[in-house]
């Protein structure tokens, strides 16, 4: 993100430079270095307001989920999706505790629980490492399951839909439906290019360096037996099929009514979840509030990270350097449905999760643009449905000392660019 942070500054300042040499305007008109002065500023004092007009959405869509988790909706989808899992990862026992972690992590990853996501995923490779024949070097299973890390299926993706909100839009939940779709296709193509590719990447011999590693995970046995206990079991095979048939059924639905659906979301997200917390017995109003500070803590976090990357993408348009890119590829890329202005969102995605958040909320907050048009529909599907690949490699791997990744990269990558094609075709079907 280093590089690419300071790539588009210089870009920008050196594409001010070369306009202001050759500017010939009037004593009253603004010259490009003028102009990218005040896109500095007033990127900077936008970054702000946009974190804190994220506060109220933010907090009230963190209260929600921390009530929907504390209500075990988090129980429920593990679950469901155990046996499927287990025909999945055959390599892995049953009531390992790698695949009660895996489950935790998907499960969280499909509400949109990234914070929850992250610790259940380091601990599932931390139980998947007690079972490799070769430390160092990415097993199968370590392989497929960070392929489906990065594509997984959002049934909620709340932190877009909070942006979409603090953007204006009337229709903040209308990516539901797009990201559903594009988080599947994504999906399929992990698992299908995982399984495939895993033949011509075989594992080798152990790596040396890290057998002489200390790797304390996997000694310890207290750290196997903190899993919550509702990870060791699951409901009947036809009883997970039956909810996988309906969430396949969902798709034409949303598709063909999402508009009259829409609407219906946000208030019905937050009656039932509500209801479901209160049917659970959880004392809804503190731990609403418990988890509302958490995200009065997320928006205040991520000014920091919008102030620079918002700064430097105000700097790259005030410039004329976005001018000079849509204009030079901007006709090749709109005819696959995928305009220019959206093509730094897709290429910047899968390498840092800041930077591409910036974006993003750059895009729907042009009064140009706006989070309503379909270039800001197919930013957040593309935020929604695509994940920071290399991100979530270095960290997973990294904790289990992992250095030869095999197939990894390339499943994971194969994901992404599906989910990014499914995001162009349902957006257009949709919103062109």
């Amino acid at each position: 993100m280093n590089w690419i942070f300071l790539a588009i500054v210089l870009i920008a300042f050196a594409t001010a430079a070369w306009r202001e040499v050759r500017f010939d305007g009037g004593p009253g008109d603004e010259s490009p270095m003028q102009a990218l002065s005040s896109g500095v500023i007033e990127s900077a004092g936008g970054a702000v307001e946009l974190a804190l007009g994220l506060v109220g959405v933010m907090t009230l869509f963190l209260g929600l989920m921390k009530v929907a988790e504390a209500g075990g909706l988090l129980t429920i989808i593990a679950k469901l999706i155990r046996p499927v899992m287990t025909r999945l990862f055959p390599d892995v026992p049953p009531d390992h505790p790698a695949m009660g972690a895996m489950i935790l992590n998907m499960s969280a990853n499909a509400l949109g629980l990234g914070n929850a996501a992250t610790p259940f995923g380091i601990r599932a490779m931390q139980e998947l490492d007690k079972l490799n024949p070769h430390p160092g070097t990415a097993t199968n299973s370590m392989a497929l399951f960070l392929a489906i890390n990065t594509s997984s299926i959002t049934l909620l993706p709340t932190g877009v839909i909070a942006l979409r909100a603090a953007a204006g839009s009337e229709d903040p939940a209308g990516i539901l439906p797009t990201t559903l779709v594009a988080t599947i296709c994504a999906t399929i193509a992990a698992v299908s290019a995982a399984t495939l590719l895993r033949r011509f990447f075989p594992a080798g011999p152990p790596d040396p360096a890290v057998r002489t590693m200390e790797r304390p995970w996997v000694e310890d046995k207290a750290e196997s037996e903190a899993l919550p206990e509702y990870s060791s079991q699951g409901y009947p095979l036809w009883v997970s099929l039956v909810a996988l048939g309906g969430l396949v059924a969902l798709i034409p639905l949303t598709v063909a009514y999402g508009q009259v659906i829409s609407p219906w979301i946000v208030p019905g997200l937050m009656v039932g979840f509500l209801l479901f917390g209160a049917l659970r017995g959880v004392r809804i109003y503190e731990v609403f509030v418990e988890g509302a500070k958490d995200g009065f803590q997320v928006a205040l976090r991520i000014i920091p990270y919008l102030v620079a990357i918002l700064v430097a993408v105000g700097m790259f348009r005030a410039s004329g350097a976005m001018e000079a890119m849509v204009g030079a590829i901007g006709g090749f890329t709109a005819r696959f449905g995928l305009p220019a202005e959206a093509l730094p969102m897709a290429l910047l995605r899968p390498l840092s999760g800041s930077g591409a958040y910036g974006v993003m909320a750059s895009i729907i907050n042009d009064p140009a643009i706006g989070p309503d048009s379909y270039v800001g529909y197919l930013v957040t599907t593309l935020q929604g449905s695509t994940e920071t690949t290399f991100y979530v490699l270095a960290v997973y791997f990294g904790a289990v000392q992992v250095r030869r990744i095999r197939h990894t990269l390339a499943a994971a990558l194969t994901a992404d660019v599906v989910a990014v094609v499914a995001a162009v075709a349902i957006c257009s079907y949709l919103f062109l």
